[in-house]
């Protein structure tokens, strides 16, 4: 396989399309993330309002060779307003799925917001059943913090979900590496 260039950018108007048609496409979102029917334009709306770059949540595209793969989403949340954290989900078009570009998305979008805020402290939740976003979270540097019972409802029936956490001041496995140096260096 060879390396695939990933990168994430702001959603433009040419991925609108593609963005819109994978959140109403049930083969598309997978086993994991269709959760029915829902108003096909309402990104688009808010493409318009705010670029979907708003205050308290970030969605920004997965590009390879900047073609619109999938995206990136950062939620601000947290119980208490003076200390927020970011929960952080990723989803890609099936023929992106399992060639390590939603592994680099995910990377690129820690190292973004860690970044871009001062947040201590990043989440991500995936359903039990997905052990592959769990392998995931586990190769950048998540800890997993148990599981969360009945948390999510989907295809009729109520789902755990395995939370995940990353620190600031977790080490993070590709920190030194080539592609984090070159950030670094740009």
């Amino acid at each position: 396989m060879s390396e695939e260039r990933v990168s994430l950018r702001p959603i433009t108007r040419a991925d609108l399309a593609a963005f819109d048609a994978m959140l109403n496409d049930p083969e598309a979102l997978g086993e994991f993330q269709w959760y029915g029917w829902r108003d096909p334009q309402r990104f688009s709306r808010q493409w318009a309002e705010n670029g979907l770059l708003g205050e308290d949540r970030w969605i920004l595209a997965v590009a390879v060779r900047d073609e619109f793969r999938g995206f990136v989403a950062a939620t601000r949340t947290g119980p208490r307003p003076a200390s927020p954290y970011w929960s952080l989900g990723v989803q890609l078009v099936p023929e992106a799925r399992g060639r390590g570009i939603g592994t680099k998305a995910q990377r690129l979008l820690v190292d973004y917001v860690f970044a871009h805020t001062p947040t201590m402290r990043l989440e991500a939740d995936t359903e039990a059943g997905n052990l592959a976003e769990q392998r995931v979270l586990e190769k950048l540097g998540f800890t997993r913090e148990g599981v969360q019972r009945a948390v999510t409802f989907r295809d009729g029936e109520w789902r755990d979900v395995v939370r995940y956490s990353l620190l600031r001041t977790d080490p993070r496995p590709w920190a030194g590496s080539r592609d984090s140096r070159a950030r670094r260096e740009r």
